[in-house]
């Protein structure tokens, strides 16, 4: 089975620059939050860092806060978003990439995949690949599944399209080597104890095993 880790997901940083979406507020931290997120978890070989949505403060304000502690990220980028008001540019996802970080697609226009034709999610799996590869000059090999959206029929496109990591939002934790991979979002609320709350709720056990069956069932609705 592989040792167990935890993926720990963020958006947006610090003060906002452009109007939230709806929801979004739940998932916007502080500076000082997101030091102290990031202070519990540095030195942990079972937690790896993600952020999505492409914000302007992956930039500005997670970079050099991870750089400070040594720490690599996964930043799952939408693709029609660059030089959008509020978001990365082409020059900002470059010089996520130079500094280390990992780029991962967030799909071309943030919708729901389980929704989409599939006209659509090659828009999403394939069009929105190819344009952040363009800028980035690597391959971009992960995706993150946008409000976690997903089914059997949009895991079969990603695994066509050759994605060698697939990131959700289904909380809890996951095995190291796993194709699907899940992931859970802090808020403004979550503290320093968050990684040994998640590591607590998928423990051995009957809840465990419920959520698990659960996850079994949607990726194969």
């Amino acid at each position: 089975m592989g040792p167990r880790l935890i993926n720990l997901t963020f958006h947006g940083i610090g003060d906002a620059d452009r109007a939230f979406e709806p929801g979004e507020a739940d998932v916007w931290v502080s500076r000082e939050r997101f030091g102290s997120l990031l202070d519990a978890v540095t030195g942990r070989d079972d937690v790896r860092i993600t952020f999505d949505d492409g914000n302007a403060s992956d930039l500005r304000v997670a970079l050099p806060a991870l750089r400070d502690r040594g720490l690599h990220a996964t930043f799952f980028v939408v693709a029609s978003r660059l030089r959008t008001p509020g978001f990365l540019d082409a020059a900002g996802v470059r010089a996520l990439a130079d500094a280390d970080m990992a780029i991962g697609c967030h799909g071309m226009r943030h919708r729901p995949w389980r929704d989409l034709d599939d006209a659509a999610l090659r828009e999403e799996l394939s069009d929105a690949r190819r344009r952040l590869e363009d800028i980035v000059q690597r391959p971009v090999d992960a995706a993150g599944c946008p409000f976690g959206s997903y089914d059997r029929r949009v895991l079969g496109h990603l695994r066509r399209y050759g994605y060698e990591r697939v990131y959700t939002s289904d909380r809890g934790t996951a095995r190291a080597n796993a194709w699907l991979q899940p992931r859970t979002s802090l808020g403004p609320a979550d503290d320093a104890g968050v990684v040994r709350h998640i590591a607590a709720t998928d423990a051995r056990g009957p809840a465990a095993l419920r959520r698990r069956a659960r996850l079994a069932v949607k990726r194969w609705r």
